[in-house]
This record gives C-alpha cells, sequence and structure tokens, in this order.
C-alpha cells in the first residue's frame, strides 16, 4: 500500500473569534475589496450555520463568532481543519492508512447540503480519528461526485475522469478581491487536540517535523503550524494569504482585535492574538 503519496490537501479552516473582531471582519471595508468575505447561511444533515467566508482559488478561510456555530463548536478559541482529496475514491486509501498510524478505529461520516429548497444532496464523505476533542477538530474530505452533478452546486466541469477538486469546488464563491489562496495557517491547539490531529496529516501524506512546543506539517500546498497550549489559550493564531498580483508597499489594517499586514509583494499576514 502506498503510504507516502500525498493524498490530502488544505481545503479550509475555520476559527471562532471574539464578537467584536467577528464583526469587525463583516464590516471593514479594507477586507471587502481586499478579499471579498462572504456571510454565507449553510444548511446540513443536521445543522445550520452562518459564518464569513474569504474564498481563493482552491482554498478558503471561514470565521465565526462566539456562538454562532451549533454546539462545543461555538466556544471562544474553537477551530477545525478540512483536508480533502482530489480524485473520486482516494479518501478511502486515507482511511486504511490510519491504522498504521495509530487510529484502529477511523470513525467515518457522510455530509448532506440543502440549498434552500427542502431538497438536501449528498455533499461530502468525511473521516475523523476520534470523537472526542477539546477545541480542535480535523477531518479528511472527500466531495460526492453526485454534488458536482447537481446544478444548483454551480461548480466547474470536470478537468478529467473523477476530478473532484477544491478549484472545480469554488467556481461559484470566486469573485473581485485580491486573495488568490491561503499559503500557511498556525493554529494553537491542546496537547490532546494535537494527538488526534497527527495522525490525519500523516496518513494524508504530510511530513510531520516536531519543533519547540508544537509541530509543522509540509507538502504540496499549504503550511500548517500547530502550537501545543491549554485549552484557555487555544485558537486560530495566523493565516498566510498568497494575493492576486503585487501589492505597493505595505499596509497594516486592524480589524477588531486582529491585525491584516498586507504587502510589500503579493502577500498578506493576518494575525489573530490569544484569547484573554
Amino acid at each position: 500500500m502506498d503510504t507516502h503519496r500525498q493524498l490530502l490537501f488544505f481545503n479550509h479552516c475555520y476559527g471562532v473569534l471574539d464578537t467584536v473582531t467577528a464583526d469587525a471582519v463583516t464590516n471593514s471595508e479594507y477586507l471587502r475589496v481586499l478579499a471579498n468575505p462572504r456571510l454565507r447561511t449553510t444548511t446540513g444533515a443536521d445543522r445550520t450555520w452562518t459564518g464569513r467566508y474569504l474564498m481563493g482559488r482552491a482554498t478558503y478561510l471561514e470565521l465565526f463568532g462566539v456562538g454562532e456555530v451549533p454546539g462545543p463548536e461555538a466556544a471562544l478559541g474553537s477551530a477545525g481543519l478540512g483536508l480533502s482529496v482530489e480524485g473520486s475514491g482516494e479518501l478511502r486509501t486515507v482511511v486504511d492508512r490510519l491504522p498504521s498510524f495509530g487510529v484502529p478505529a477511523p470513525v467515518e461520516y457522510r455530509q448532506t447540503r440543502d440549498f434552500g429548497d427542502g431538497v438536501p444532496i449528498p455533499w461530502f464523505q468525511a473521516v475523523f480519528t476520534t470523537q472526542t476533542y477539546d477545541a480542535f477538530r480535523p477531518w479528511g474530505m472527500e466531495y460526492e461526485e453526485s454534488y458536482f452533478d447537481d446544478p444548483r452546486s454551480k461548480t466547474e466541469p470536470a478537468a478529467h475522469p473523477g476530478d473532484i477538486s477544491r478549484e472545480r469546488y469554488l467556481n461559484d464563491y470566486r469573485g473581485p478581491g485580491h486573495l488568490r489562496d491561503v499559503t500557511a495557517v498556525r493554529i494553537a491547539v491542546t496537547p490532546n487536540d494535537l494527538d488526534g490531529t497527527v495522525p490525519l496529516l500523516r496518513a494524508g501524506g504530510y511530513t510531520v517535523r516536531e519543533r519547540p512546543g508544537g509541530i509543522v506539517a509540509t507538502g504540496e500546498g499549504t503550511e500548517l503550524r500547530f502550537d501545543a497550549v491549554p485549552r484557555a489559550a487555544a485558537g486560530l493564531r495566523q493565516v498566510d494569504l498568497a494575493l492576486t498580483g503585487p501589492m505597493l508597499g505595505t499596509h497594516v489594517e486592524q480589524i477588531g482585535d486582529s491585525t491584516l499586514t498586507v504587502g510589500p509583494g503579493p502577500s498578506a499576514t493576518w494575525t489573530f492574538p490569544p484569547n484573554g
């Protein structure tokens, strides 16, 4: 069995921010020009959520305020990470790899989506390493081919048989703005949540290296950094963005308690302070 080829790639991450910062994201004129964030409500199989979405070519960022997500994910500092395959059937290979990385019983799940007409359709398959977590939950995912076939999804045509790529999926969400993609994320997680994350990264084909206070996972695409912290300090810490073109000089924008530094050149860094 191939245990080295990278199959999982950064799809998106989410973070639950303090209310002031979340509202500032919604109302920021500068951010609207830079990245065209959208406020969107989504209905899944068993719950509905509303978030702020910054869409790139193949990756995106999802931001919530406290209480805007159902269940335990609503708490300040909660975060999540979706890693997806690009080809139909590849998630099964990831699931099959997990036992060799210390996950004897992966948790599999199938999500649906309702476009508002009351007729849910299959959306994606998912796998988790555990059903218990403190504040951070990663998952592997595979979009359903039937989702792309449904005209309500407004996705791109397949570039080849089995194409369920991130870029194809995000076709309908991209719009005006300078955001190209998410190039790196840094998330503070508890040691327990970090232990539940590493096997998924390794099974997905990432190279995982320990560093002081955490790990860094590298592969093709977005770099993933995790700091091991107590629950009170958990949360999204930094997002690095690639832009569609170089910016003149450097601009620093305060968005609630977060700081967005744009330029010089075709990049931006968005930092979020520790809770409390």
